[in-house]
């Protein structure tokens, strides 16, 4: 029997936690299985209880309390999940082998382990390699798409990076300058929010690393106002050339323009980036996301299925709610 994982990813702050809790008794309430495994070596509480905790193995504190490595929170973070990844033995011990498995991995939000570090690509080959049948759960904070704010220099820094990591070929070991001419003090791009091409690019990233079948969440919906909720109804099937026109006045710099046009292009001509959207208190809702995930693994389709007994008795006295039977 195959095995089910869901990799739940997405910025820090996108609700991946409070994802995977609201999955487990949104499947326990279908009478169906699963369970959780923490891979944050940083998480300090969830709301869950957990197969397995990474911090068993190596904890973010002690990495940048230790004299001999003298790591900040990033790179003591990144150092843990390449110890985790020499050490998969860990993991084997922690999952043991349960028929029809359906595990939740709550991992890590620095988006480094989902654009040019191999540790989350290492993480999907070994569980692949368990028999383990895999789907990326994407998480953008809705609320993130909607507000405005001013858009600084490391917005455009981390858009940059992002373009780069997936239109350059070689990545490895290419050392990459971005090179900010523009006045970064008062740009506003209004509606067609440069949150939501950062979160659709981040997106993309995880998707080209890790080449597993990918579902994009949108949570925290039932934290939007009705106004708030009409508008973001736009991003989750977006038509990126008719936002662009819509907002092209808006767009002094040619150069940005152009780079614009091309996100759009990528992603509207490609179809490569949708949203479902994710409201805990919606059951239906919950229901659309888990129905498309599950298509994604193919869950269900070496379950055992009824079959109708044999019956020797006229058709017209078959009692049709008797007529089946385990297999």
């Amino acid at each position: 029997m195959p095995r089910y994982a869901q990799l739940v990813m997405g910025p820090a702050g996108s609700g991946k936690s409070t994802y995977c809790s609201t999955m487990v008794q949104h499947l326990g309430s279908l009478n169906r299985s699963a369970h959780v495994v923490n891979l944050d070596p940083a998480a300090e509480h969830f709301d869950y209880p957990v197969m397995a905790d990474i911090r068993e193995l190596i904890q973010v504190d002690d990495v940048m309390e230790d004299p001999s490595l003298r790591f900040g929170p990033n790179g003591g973070l990144v150092f843990c999940m390449e110890y985790f990844a020499n050490n998969f033995d860990w993991l084997d011990e922690s999952l043991g082998h349960v028929e029809d498995d359906y595990i939740l991995f709550d991992c890590p939000g620095q988006i480094e382990l989902y654009t040019h570090l191999p540790v989350m690509k290492q993480l999907v080959e070994q569980l692949q390699q368990r028999e383990f049948r895999v789907c990326g759960v994407f998480l953008v904070d809705s609320q993130f798409m909607v507000e405005s704010f001013k858009v600084t220099g490391t917005v455009f820094e981390w858009l940059h990076l992002f373009i780069w990591f997936l239109f350059v070929p070689e990545r490895t070991g290419v050392h990459f300058n971005v090179v900010i001419k523009a006045n970064m003090e008062s740009h506003i791009f209004p509606p067609l929010h440069i949150q939501f091409i950062s979160g659709v690019i981040a997106a993309l990233s995880a998707m080209v690393l890790l080449e597993i079948p990918q579902i994009n969440i949108m949570t925290k919906m039932d934290l939007l106002s009705p106004k708030a909720k009409k508008e973001i109804e736009k991003y989750l099937d977006p038509d990126m050339y008719s936002m662009m026109e819509d907002n092209s006045d808006n767009i002094r710099s040619k150069k940005f323009k152009n780079l614009t046009k091309a996100i759009c292009g990528l992603v509207d001509d490609y179809s490569m980036v949708r949203f479902l959207p994710f409201d805990r208190t919606d059951e239906e809702g919950m229901n659309i996301v888990l129905q498309n995930i599950d298509f994604s693994i193919q869950y269900g389709e070496d379950l055992e299925f009824k079959e109708p007994k044999e019956a020797d008795e006229d058709p017209d006295n078959l009692n049709y709610d008797e007529a089946f039977q385990d297999s």
